[in-house]
């Protein structure tokens, strides 16, 4: 086949509650398509264009994108769908084995799960999701020309990736939650509607990044503290009734909520090192989605071995720029 580019398009993503109760952008599925076109149309933008293996959907969306998009060499991945994150981590898995690159169309949980399998696989990670700390707000056509100039080795790949870290939180009863972002730790008992909106909830857990431009945990680490996405270790975090905190700080702690957060406790956690919560009740969650409900468990939060390798978009086009790639 050549040079392939992945292109993984989650259906689901950016239709969360958050758009009814807070500030989140609604992207249905005309949007996602109509971007999954640009990222295909993008692909052509190299002399030899890759061609896109794409991941089916239960919306048909990179299908439909396919046929609207004649130029581009695309095909079809066989793979047994069910509608379920699982089949976002299962492409990526064949990816890993077929892509050079990998297009992810979703919020942090898409580009999570597609990171949690592609391996050492680039990853271009296209905002199109609700909670949105780690994809990019780029345009399709834009996201898909960077695919094609690292499937293509028109630019050195490891001169425009860098290495994102991941953070995870382990239960003494032998359960992990794994997050891209971040891996918070709320005072509910249940996990309800998955999405995190009350900042009351939030009791603290674990970033891979901190700043205030972020959105959730990684918001709230970054009142304080400054981590960049591919700096070494993580950030812990234990938070309080602002009226009972030694500090304080506002923070964007969901699309659309703006609060003051108290914190207890904030520490850079080296590489091995681990920060441990007793839970009387309360649940884990990741990149804003709470995942796994406790009951008297210890949980042990720390950074994660090693996270995806992302396609810095400004730093690969800088790069491309003098190589003569575009001429005709």
């Amino acid at each position: 086949m050549g040079e392939t580019v992945g292109l993984i398009v989650n259906p689901a993503a950016g239709r969360d509650i958050r758009r009814l109760t807070g500030g989140a952008s609604v992207v249905d599925n005309y949007a996602k398509r109509r971007v999954a076109e640009c990222v295909l149309e993008g692909l052509t933008s190299v002399p030899d264009p890759p061609t896109a293996l794409v991941m089916p959907d239960t919306a048909r969306i990179a299908a439909s994108a396919a046929e609207e998009v004649p130029d581009a060499e695309t095909a079809l991945l066989d793979l047994a769908i069910e509608g379920s994150a699982a089949d976002t981590r299962r492409a990526a898995a064949r990816f890993r084995e077929e892509a050079d690159a990998i297009v992810v169309l979703g919020g942090d949980g898409t580009s999570r799960d597609t990171a949690l399998e592609c391996g050492e696989v680039p990853l271009v990670s296209v905002s199109t999701g609700t909670n949105n700390v780690v994809p990019t707000a780029v345009d399709g056509t834009v996201a898909g020309a960077a695919a094609a100039l690292v499937a293509t080795g028109a630019v050195e790949e490891q001169d425009v990736t860098y290495r994102h870290g991941m953070v995870e939180a382990h239960t003494a009863s032998g359960e992990t939650v794994t997050g891209l972002a971040s891996v918070e730790l709320s005072n509910r008992s249940f996990i309800g509607t998955r999405a995190t909106l009350d900042p009351a909830d939030l009791a603290g857990g674990i970033v891979s990044r901190a700043n205030p431009a972020d959105i959730g945990l990684s918001s709230v680490a970054g009142a304080i503290a400054s981590l960049a996405p591919d700096d070494s270790g993580a950030i812990g975090l234990r938070l309080v009734d602002p009226d009972l905190a030694p500090r304080t700080g506002r923070a964007i702690v969901a699309p659309g909520v703006v609060a003051g957060v108290g914190i207890e406790d904030q520490r850079h956690l080296a590489e091995g090192e681990s920060m441990t919560v007793d839970v009387e009740e309360g649940v884990v969650g990741a990149d804003g989605e709470r995942e796994l409900e406790l009951v008297d468990e210890l949980v042990e939060f720390r950074s994660a071995e090693r996270g995806p390798r992302l396609v810095s978009v400004a730093t690969l086009f800088e790069a491309a720029a003098g190589t003569g790639v575009f001429e005709d």
